[in-house]
């Protein structure tokens, strides 16, 4: 079985440290809020194109990027799903 990227979790975490809103990264990026919203909740994930201006947003690599839930320290949880 084929492991699904989660780059959205990433994302989300990210902007939060930030402290930045999905409207403020979605106007940085030349995309509409709710593309944002679509990729923390894993419904779609960015272009590639944009995964470069991503990484620059957050002062992090691309490779940060995809990383990230592998070194998240196992059971915690870091981002919470809406309910």
């Amino acid at each position: 079985m084929k492991k699904k990227a989660e780059i959205g979790i990433s994302i989300a975490y990210y902007r939060k440290e930030k402290e930045m809103t999905q409207r403020e990264l979605a106007q940085l990026l030349g995309v509409c809020t709710q593309s944002v919203s679509k990729w923390e909740q894993q419904i779609s994930c960015p272009d590639v194109m944009l995964l470069p201006e991503i990484a620059k947003a957050f002062d992090i690599t691309i490779d940060e990027l995809f990383k990230f839930n592998k070194l998240k320290p196992k059971g915690k949880r870091i981002v919470k799903k809406a309910t």
